[in-house]
């Protein structure tokens, strides 16, 4: 999609951010989740620890489709650095591969 400005030049359009909508109470319900497992696993269930730690690798991976689901939304680095804590090289770094 292009914009089209007065004078005829056209330029890409950035992606439109979203809304956040309820992502508090859906991470505080993924938590209890992951709570609830850690519980279960806890009470004997040796055979589901190899699940568990599997859910890491898991995670990170998630994490990363988020980042690159950021950054086509137009999120900068920087942007996404600060809401982690980190700096914009850090995150770039991490999450940047081959963009």
């Amino acid at each position: 999609m292009t914009l089209n400005s007065p004078a005829g030049n056209s330029r890409p359009s950035k992606p439109r951010r979203r809304d956040v909508v309820e992502n508090d109470e859906y991470a505080a319900f993924v938590r209890r989740i992951i709570k609830g497992f850690a519980r279960r696993v806890a009470t004997g269930d040796v055979e589901a620890l190899r699940d568990m730690v599997g859910l890491s690798g898991q995670l990170d991976d998630a994490i990363s489709e988020a980042v690159t689901g950021l950054r086509q939304h137009g999120y900068s680095w920087a942007e996404i650095g600060q809401r982690l804590g980190i700096s914009r090289q850090a995150a770039q770094q991490r999450w940047g591969g081959t963009e």
